[in-house]
């Protein structure tokens, strides 16, 4: 992958706000061009008014395929070219599975999943021509494992990282780069008008009720700061060894790292009974 410099273009989805928007004023402060998208345009004003000559503005629902298309034709029409695309766009549902609606199940993985992949699709031929490039998809902690109330955010995560675990594979021979990011708990929006609670089922209240609790209370008190984020990002691209996946936070190392130490004492565990289901010989 080439090294970044003035004329490396960042292509961020979900940009005004959150991890989206730190990334695109990280770009903007190191003198790369920016395309930012969001559903509504106007919400990137004040991004664009930092640099204008540096960021492109582009209403993008992530879920709407031909505005996806139009949004890569505009960019390549403008700067010919998409270094580093980061699916970014995306919220969160809170509730029991057995709490969450199939229609908003459905919308959770339209956005999460299926809008990331269109993003990508359509990048795709031009960073291949070019030979260069990343993907970055920004997961979750959650995307690594699940936790009782984040089901459906955490399904749409989940089948994120399976089909970046593909691409990345897929991809490396064309010079791309494929990168999942875990974030923990970031001071964004996401524990904000960025989450969704879904109906309550009273049986459920004791088990998931705390992470209800939990979820409203960590707004706006969370540890991780989302411009580290970005630095921390852009690092990882930069190097030699860029990981696959890119856990941010101390509580995402930890909840990896933890996840990782029982998966791997349940395979032990069970070994026997595992390889003791082969035709006999």
């Amino acid at each position: 992958m080439k090294k970044f410099d003035n004329s490396t273009v960042w292509f961020i989805t979900g940009a005004s706000s959150g991890f989206g928007k730190s990334l695109a004023q990280h770009a903007i402060e190191k003198g790369y061009k920016v395309v930012a998208t969001a559903r509504r345009q106007e919400k990137l004003k004040e991004l664009q008014a930092t640099a204008p000559d540096q960021v492109l503005p582009l209403q993008m629902d992530v879920t709407q395929r031909k505005e996806v298309k139009q949004a890569i034709e505009k960019t390549i029409a403008h700067w010919g070219k998409i270094d580093v695309l980061i699916n970014n766009a995306g919220y969160g549902i809170v509730g029991a599975l057995e709490e969450t609606p199939e229609d908003e199940l459905r919308k959770q993985m339209e956005t999460n999943f299926f809008g990331a992949v269109a993003v990508t699709q359509e990048a795709l031929p031009h960073m291949r021509k070019e030979r260069s490039g990343a993907v970055v998809n920004m997961s979750s902690m959650g995307g690594n494992m699940s936790f009782g109330g984040f089901g459906a955010y955490s399904a749409s995560k989940f089948a994120l990282e399976g089909a970046s675990e593909a691409l990345a594979q897929e991809v490396a021979p064309f010079g791309i780069k494929t990168m999942i990011v875990e974030p923990g708990a970031f001071r964004t929006e996401f524990a904000g008008e960025a989450l969704k609670h879904m109906p309550k089922i009273d049986a459920y209240d004791e088990i998931v009720g705390g992470t209800r609790d939990f979820a409203k209370g960590m707004h706006n008190t969370q540890e991780g700061d989302p411009k580290k984020a970005a630095e921390a990002i852009e690092q990882a691209l930069l190097s030699d060894n860029t990981p696959l996946r890119l856990q941010l936070g101390k509580d995402s190392v930890d909840a990896v790292k933890a996840h990782g130490e029982q998966l791997l004492e349940d395979l032990e565990s069970w070994r026997q009974v595992a390889e003791n289901t082969s035709f006999a010989s």
